[in-house]
């Protein structure tokens, strides 16, 4: 039991890191692909702040589905 609380620990805070990392780049690159005002002098960090925030508002669920997972794959093995 020990164990699989360490795991979901470890898969949690990794999710944690990883999810709002990725969620970062993939609304900044589809910000700058779709809005041809992205990256512009008159665009004033709009793309950017908008990309910081869906990366802020990600980091919860990160660790949701991190943790989530590392229970999936610990219960799936204690019933093998």
């Amino acid at each position: 039991m020990l164990r699989l609380l360490v795991k979901a620990l470890a898969f949690g805070l990794a999710g944690l890191i990883a999810l709002p990392i990725a969620m970062f780049f993939i609304v900044l690159i589809a910000a700058h692909t779709f809005d041809s005002r992205c990256g512009t002098p008159g665009d004033s960090g709009g793309c950017e702040m908008g990309a910081a925030s869906i990366a802020f508002f990600s980091a919860l669920p990160g660790l949701a589905i991190g943790v989530a997972i590392a229970l999936i794959q610990g219960f799936r093995n204690r019933a093998k």
